[in-house]
């Protein structure tokens, strides 16, 4: 056998022999060795980068977002492996066609497991537009859907990408590793303190990078030959550089350990911070923030469609069991589902609020454990929205499933939103499982205490003392908590009326009036408003956790319309969850009057009631008449008495009509020129509301901003809306805006929009005015509604 070298210009390199058989085992086995060199760098970066979907799936439900990054991370260092011959420029165009293709089939199987609506360009167009503020503000766990997978497989064949270009092509193995340790850390902050230390990925992940590094170690030829020139003083060199780089290195670790190794060490045992506080979740607007106020405003119109649904009737092994009742709050017997529409828990004396914290969620919602001795009820309903507005979505209490919608959810509540807002025509599709307290365990359950429950147990400063007496006097003589709540239900439904056109408002002095009002006076009826915002306080004051809640009485298949509306209470027992009741009259029983059972006795008597020492009158004698007849008696003639009462009469009228026309013209300044910019907007919102009331049109409380503002277009006479006569009109919808703005983000409007909001508002009200009458432009500076309108 004979071997041939040729000297190179680095040393001598073998030729692998032409012949066959045994002589050609060396060269084979160098290639093998080659491919087992080149195999644990590309292996590495694929396990490092799919770590991070291990990681971050800890907060996902289902094991779909790891498996997809797992192949966003196989997929594009495989891709940077087979171009590696390729040139640079034309690595990063093939990868990111395979990342589409791969995204694209990921964004369809992630659709398609939600039962999303709409197109695959839909969903992933909005995906792209709303990912990173869904995935921070989704529920925990995260359901995988388009949204919140898209910035997850991005991120990581990106990283995959330029890990390999720098690892293989560049040869720098130590700074491939970069884009993947960037993208661990990333998955482990938006982690957060959401889920246990991954301790176990990241003994894996440094691992890993150890066995990659030290595969990528080349081993030194044995048939190399001698390295021409001074061998011994290129050793030296090469030894004292390396010594010098080891102590340079080994100073630099030190002194990053001296510096940063206390503060590491305090962080081991300490808090993540959450992403997600940073992130304001979905809200709601004004009225969904309080829909008890619409209340009134439905039961003006009870023939309005809001929702038609369709009820999947449960098994009846699924109904309620012998002995359990419908409930105490079911108005018609168990025979009507209660829709529930939002949950009011925070009261400040003058409104009740919602006050959710509403995240992102999938199609499967978070489970909850029912109480021990419950009966849990299945119902699935198909509801298609018709005229109801806002974002607030109706739904049976509590839901676990909902498909063909987007939603929101508050866990605490059990409520849904569709941050996008309710639209006519949506349909979609909720299974809930409606749970049936037993009653048995009511009677002698006792109520929570504590900072838990103390948001449900607060009792704003300012309640009248009669609501105090009547409290006191209805717990005084029911003892236990179910008793107490009992009282409570039936003193409203035995001494109130229920009525359609009661006035809308539940703070003190409305609750005060509603219970303690002259009944020939309108005191003493109202709407479901008033009975179940009532219940709620009296329940507080009586030591009871309510809440008030605002749905719809289903007749499970057909319409549900604006008269099916009403709010109820609920009452908060250990150990078997919120309990309904049903403070409204029954429909055949007339309401006995309430100072048979309470008269509130003030402490001290009027001053026109406290006795009055008893005087006897005195009679003056008649003067006597003069000899010649009656006494001589000179008046002043009728006609100066005449035009002297008809002078000052006008006098009188002058004065009032000043002073009417002063006050009005304060009240606008004071909306227009004072307060911070938030107030004045609001100001110039009032001015364009009482000029529209002022015109003969009206708006209700129930309306948005945006509906105001189309019937303020509509309410204005002339040319058709976008004429250039309608320049009053022009900026009555930014008004609107800047008013949406000023309620969801307080104190973010300048005194520039203040100023704007103001000129629109007077060029409105000005253009309103002019289209009126003579005699009712006269009127209109002096109507003194304005200044008693709330």
């Amino acid at each position: 056998m004979v071997t041939i070298r040729d000297a190179g210009p680095v040393g001598d390199v073998e030729r692998p022999p032409t012949g066959g058989g045994p002589a050609g085992e060396p060269g084979g086995r160098r290639r093998f060795a080659a491919v087992l060199r080149a195999v644990p760098v590309p292996l590495a970066l694929v396990v490092m980068t799919a770590l991070a979907g291990v990681v971050l799936g800890r907060v996902y439900a289902g094991p779909l977002l790891p498996q997809l990054v797992a192949g966003a991370a196989a997929g594009s260092v495989l891709v940077g492996v087979a171009a590696r011959r390729l040139p640079s420029w034309l690595v990063a165009p093939l990868s990111v066609l395979a990342m589409a293709a791969w995204t694209g089939w990921s964004m369809r199987l992630a659709a398609a497991r939600a039962d999303l609506p709409g197109s695959l360009s839909e969903v992933t167009v909005d995906a792209a537009r709303n990912g990173i503020p869904r995935l921070l503000t989704a529920m925990i766990p995260v359901e995988p859907t388009p949204d919140t997978l898209l910035v997850p497989l991005v991120a990581t064949w990106l990283a995959g990408l330029a890990g390999t270009e720098v690892a293989l092509r560049a040869g720098r193995v130590l700074a491939g590793y970069l884009p993947a340790v960037l993208l661990y850390a990333g998955a482990l902050y938006v982690v957060g303190p959401n889920a246990a230390p991954a301790w176990w990925p990241t003994v894996v992940f440094v691992a890993v990078a150890a066995l990659g590094l030290a595969g990528s170690a080349r081993p030194r030829s044995d048939t190399a030959g001698p390295i021409p020139g001074p061998v011994p003083a290129l050793r030296a060199a090469v030894r004292l550089r390396l010594a010098a780089g080891t102590t340079f290195g080994l100073v630099v670790v030190v002194s990053l350990v001296a510096a940063l190794g206390p503060t590491v060490v305090a962080q081991v045992g300490g808090r993540p911070v959450d992403p997600r506080r940073y992130v304001e979740p979905p809200t709601v607007e004004t009225l969904d923030e309080n829909p008890l106020v619409r209340i009134s405003g439905w039961a003006l119109r009870p023939e309005q469609e809001l929702l038609r649904v369709r009820t999947d009737r449960p098994a009846s092994g699924a109904a309620a069991s012998p002995g359990t009742s419908p409930g105490p709050a079911d108005p018609s017997g168990g025979e009507r589902a209660r829709i529930r529409l939002a949950v009011l828990s925070d009261y400040d004396g003058v409104t009740w609020r919602v006050g959710a914290t509403y995240r992102s969620a999938g199609r499967i919602l978070p489970a909850v454990t029912p109480a021990a001795g419950s009966t849990v009820e299945t119902v699935r309903q198909e509801i298609t929205v018709s005229e109801l507005s806002g974002r607030l979505l109706p739904a049976v209490a509590t839901p676990r499933e909902v498909s063909g919608a987007r939603v929101a959810y508050d866990p605490l509540t059990g409520t849904l939103i569709r941050p996008e807002g309710l639209v006519p025509g949506l349909r979609y599709t909720v299974t809930s499982e409606r749970e049936r307290p037993d009653e048995n365990l009511l009677s002698i359950a006792d109520v929570p205490a504590g900072d838990s429950v103390a948001r449900v147990l607060r009792v704003p400063d300012g309640a009248p003392e009669p609501l105090r007496r009547l409290a006191t006097q209805l717990a005084e003589e029911n003892g236990a908590p179910y008793a107490r709540a009992t009282a409570v239900e039936e003193f409203l439904a035995e001494h109130y009326r229920l009525v359609a056109d009661a006035p809308s408002g539940h703070a003190y002095p409305n609750l005060a009036f509603f219970l303690f009002g002259p009944r020939n006076g309108g005191g003493q009826r109202g709407t479901s408003e008033q009975f179940a915002a009532a219940f709620a306080v009296l329940g507080r004051l009586t030591g009871l956790p309510t809440r008030v809640v605002v749905g719809f009485a289903s007749p499970g298949d057909g319409p549900v319309r604006a008269g099916d509306a009403y709010a109820w209470p609920e009452v908060l027992f250990d150990q078997v969850g919120w309990v309904p009741f049903n403070p409204l009259p029954r429909p055949d029983e007339e309401p006995r009057p309430v100072e048979e059972d309470f008269r509130p006795v003030p402490e001290d008597p009027p001053p026109s009631e406290a006795p009055q020492p008893s005087v006897e009158p005195t009679v003056s004698p008649e003067p006597a008449a003069a000899p010649g007849g009656s006494a001589d008696r000179r008046g002043v003639p009728p006609a100066v008495l005449v035009g002297g009462g008809t002078g000052g009469l006008l006098l009188i009228v002058g004065a009032v009509l000043l002073t009417l026309l002063a006050m009005r013209r304060a009240l606008s300044r004071g909306r227009l020129r004072r307060g911070d910019p938030g107030e004045r907007i609001a100001g110039a919102w009032r001015e364009v509301t009482d000029a529209l009331r002022l015109a003969g049109h009206p708006v209700g409380a129930d309306l948005s901003a945006t509906e105001v503002a189309e019937r303020a277009r509509r309410a204005v006479p002339g040319p058709a809306p976008g004429d250039p006569g309608r320049q009053d009109l022009a900026g009555i919808d930014e008004l609107a805006d800047l008013l949406n703005r000023v309620g969801f983000a307080p104190g973010t409007a300048t005194g520039e929009q203040a100023n704007h909001a103001a000129g629109v508002a007077q060029a409105y009200v000005d253009g309103l005015r002019a289209g009126r009458s003579r005699w009712r432009r006269l009127l209109w500076s002096i109507h003194p509604g304005p200044l008693r309108w709330r």
